[in-house]
């Protein structure tokens, strides 16, 4: 199973998600502003389709993405999970080294 954090933390995927956050876009538009070929464009929007960050409608010869609003929302929680875990972390670090550090009753005479 494709991991959203994962997937979105990759340079060229985040500019999509940026890119996306403006409105829906077609992959033309979309390559148009990256290095990489249009087909490489694609497969990164298929992943970001997979876990479920942006989603795509068919229009003629067209594919139109535009940010999946529950994808997006998940992916900020599973980030804040993270982030409140890891503050938690640095807390508990940050206690423990303090008490480590603090001088002992027969230190302090």
């Amino acid at each position: 199973m494709l991991d959203p954090l994962e997937v979105a933390a990759e340079p060229n995927r985040r500019r999509l998600l940026h890119l996306l956050a403006a409105g829906e876009r077609t992959v033309t538009e979309l390559a148009a502003g990256f290095t990489v070929s249009r087909s490489a464009v694609s497969q990164h929007l298929l992943l970001l389709e997979q876990v479920g960050l942006v989603s795509a409608r068919k229009e003629g010869r067209n594919r139109y993405y535009c940010l999946d609003a529950a994808g997006m929302r998940n992916l900020r929680l599973l980030f804040e999970q993270f982030w409140t875990t890891e503050l938690d972390m640095l807390v508990d670090d940050a206690r423990n080294f303090t008490t480590d550090r603090l001088p002992t009753s027969e230190e302090s005479s």
